[in-house]
């Protein structure tokens, strides 16, 4: 038994230092130093260790410790976590606040106006105002769960805070992990003094931190939170509005921003967005725009969902954040299909928080176009804060030193003369065992959407083309395990996996074999439509060479362009020598389908219905949806024409959406796609 005194000492000392977490990660405003706070927390370690008994999950001692995870679990999400609208600018934030209004009869509301943080959306759950779960937003109905990590962030409360209205028994909080810039810069100067690479943006090293599957990784981030919305509380009332729930969370001892601000209209709200945009670069944290809120519970609960997203909120978005810089040359990366891709080399510039030294140029045309010359000063934007890109030149900077660009004649890693085919923007590199190009289709080969052969990342590619034992991509079919075990880090437990996966990939469906051989112009969807009308290599390799690819393009969708790069690629020995060492090696290269023009593809419920499928499916994904929707006859494609019956929307469907409402087409959300398949197939969907 445990003496009662030593029982009460451990409560107190949760208390107390609970307390003073808040005060010093939540509040910033400690009230004891860090030496009295460390010997409260020296003494709790020392009686729980004496007294094993009185460990409990909520203990500040059990923040950091946990053994590594050996992966993530999902959550399922009891409310759904929803993506919002974006703003690009004050027209479209009026034409937003147009329609909230009109939809709620002109009724006044106040609006709430938050920083949009960049970071990681996450979910807190609390039973009895302990936390029970910490998971990621995933697609917006199942997340991750990352309590472990989530712990160890000292902002985030363990437990709860007693306040005038007490937590329900259950409480989920929303909030944005993200990685504050100073932090950011320690880890990047670490990492530079150890001569390893740097990481690029606070934004995705933070959402990489809280995916560790050690915590103590996490741990070492030091990354913060921002709580932003209430979630699920069960049965239990709850405030009546937006602020209010925000100051209650507040007084349960989560960290709200105090930048948050309540305005009566939309000029006072546009006001907010301005002010930010001028002062982002004073806060300790990235930005990329405002959240404005309807503010009423019940006002939102009448406006509702679309999609994925409340019509009661909108994220105004910032625009592209530019900066100048020198353009010092121009360099030319080779593409996995050829493509001689310009790049510039800039003078390092700062640009939305990251460091930039290289950014994109697209083809030749569009620096002749822009006329981009080595030397310019340029503008650099990072365009959606993430993607680096050259917008133009200073002209009236020019000395007069400043080089035009020109392409290379030949590769400049091989050295073959380069082609530029008429119909197209970009050089190529026609030598198809050129070092790099062969490198970047190996790492396509055995990508997950391809062959789907774990174990083989980018390094391991490197290594067995630099030790010789991959010429083509038929080799791997030939490695031996002697072989493999010769290689440095090589251990029998990774190369029997490898040889397992290897083996395992032989029987992939025949779509993901075309999309594999990295074949020009073929995606993942070209591919599956070749497959849907091909029972084999063989028979595609036919169809194409017969009439040159004329034939091809009677299949809907496939375009001239795409025919005359697949008879193209039949066309050469040397690609044709590979199909025949893949198939040696035992890989299918051939499947039994059921023709299109089948008499029982007549009878199917969609025969004769166009399909297309945009956004992030919750209980598919997109390949499983187009599965379904060919398996009943229905065909499906990859943009909305005025031949598209149904466009099934997922999270975030872009601009098919708008493309779909233009035409008149039907429009399914994921709940009456179900729908539909159920009324269809003798098999429901769950």
């Amino acid at each position: 038994m445990v003496d009662n005194h030593v029982t009460q000492r451990v409560a107190e000392l949760r208390q107390e230092i609970n307390h003073h977490n808040h005060r010093y990660y939540v509040l910033d405003d400690p009230e004891v130093g860090d030496a009295a706070y460390d010997r409260l927390m020296n003494e709790l370690r020392s009686l729980e260790g004496e007294h094993p008994a009185l460990v409990t999950p909520d203990s500040p001692t059990q923040r950091v410790g946990a053994t590594p995870a050996a992966g993530f679990s999902q959550v399922q999400h009891r409310l759904p976590m929803l993506s919002l609208a974006n703003a690009f600018n004050q027209e479209d934030l009026e034409a937003w606040y147009r329609r909230v209004k009109g939809l709620l009869d002109d009724a006044d509301f106040d609006l709430i106006c938050e920083l949009k943080i960049d970071g990681l959306a996450v979910s807190l759950a609390y039973e009895n105002g302990s936390l029970i779960q910490g998971a990621t937003r995933g697609n917006g109905n199942t997340g991750e769960d990352v309590t472990l990590n989530l712990r160890t962030i000292r902002s985030i409360p363990i437990t709860l805070l007693p306040a005038d209205l007490p937590a329900p028994p259950y409480l989920e909080a929303r909030g944005e992990v993200y990685f504050p810039l100073e932090e950011f810069q320690r880890l990047n100067r670490e990492r530079e003094a150890l001569g390893e690479p740097l990481y690029a943006n606070p934004r995705n090293t933070g959402a990489g931190s809280v995916r560790q599957l050690d915590p103590k990784v996490t741990a070492s981030r030091n990354l913060q939170i921002w709580v932003y919305a209430l979630g699920d509380t069960g049965d239990q009332a709850r405030p009546e509005g937006h602020w209010e729930s925000l100051e209650w969370l507040s007084r349960l001892g989560f960290r709200v921003n105090p930048n948050n601000r309540r305005c009566r209209t939309m000029a006072e709200a546009n006001d907010y967005y301005h002010e930010w945009l001028e002062k982002r670069h004073d806060l300790p944290y990235e930005i990329d725009g405002v959240v404005i809120k309807v503010d009423p519970f019940a006002l939102q609960e009448k406006l509702g969902v679309v999609g994925r997203e409340p019509r009661w909120a909108i994220a105004y978005k910032f625009p592209a954040e530019q900066a100048v810089s020198r353009l010092l040359d121009i360099g030319i990366n080779v593409g996995r299909t050829g493509s001689l891709n310009p790049y510039a080399i800039l003078e390092p510039v700062v640009v939305s928080g990251a460091t930039v030294r290289q950014a994109s140029l697209h083809n030749e045309e569009d620096i002749h176009r822009k006329d981009i010359r080595v030397g310019d000063w340029v503008i650099v934007e990072r365009a959606g804060d993430v993607i680096p890109q050259v917008v133009g030149p200073i002209v009236e900077r020019r000395t007069g030193q400043e080089k035009v660009f020109q392409m290379p004649e030949r590769c400049p890693v091989c050295g073959t003369q380069v082609v530029k085919p008429e119909s197209e923007a970009m050089h190529r590199c026609p030598n198809t065992s050129c070092p790099v190009q062969f490198f970047e289709l190996l790492k396509h080969f055995v990508s997950k959407g391809a062959m789907d052969i774990d174990g083989l990342g980018e390094q391991w590619c490197n290594i067995l083309i630099g030790q010789g034992l991959v010429k083509d991509v038929a080799d791997l079919y030939l490695l031996e395990k002697d072989r493999l075990l010769d290689l440095d880090r090589m251990g029998d437990k990774l190369a029997t996996k490898i040889l397992a996966n290897i083996e395992a990939s032989k029987s992939r469906p025949l779509y993901r074999i075309l999309f594999a051989l990295g074949i020009l112009h073929v995606g993942s969807e070209i591919a599956d439509l070749f497959a849907q009308r091909y029972a084999s290599l063989d028979d595609l390799a036919a169809a194409a060479e017969a009439s040159n690819g004329e034939e091809l393009t009677q299949i809907p969708g496939i375009g001239p362009k795409i025919a005359e790069s697949v008879a193209d690629y039949f066309a050469v020995s040397y690609n044709r020598q590979v199909i025949e060492k893949l198939r040696q090696a035992g890989v299918k290269l051939f499947h039994e389908i059921q023709h299109p023009d089948s008499n029982r593809g007549g009878s199917l419920p969609l025969h004769g219905k166009n399909f297309v499928v945009t956004g992030t499916l919750s209980g598919f994904t997109r390949r499983e949806a187009e599965s379904r929707i060919k398996s009943m006859g229905g065909s499906v494609t990859s943009s909305v024409t005025g031949r598209t019956d149904y466009l099934v929307v997922g999270e975030s469907p872009g601009s098919k959406l708008a493309a779909a409402n233009r035409l008149g087409t039907s429009v399914l959300d994921e709940a009456a796609f179900v729908d539909l398949l159920n009324q269809l197939d003798p098999e429901p969907v769950s």
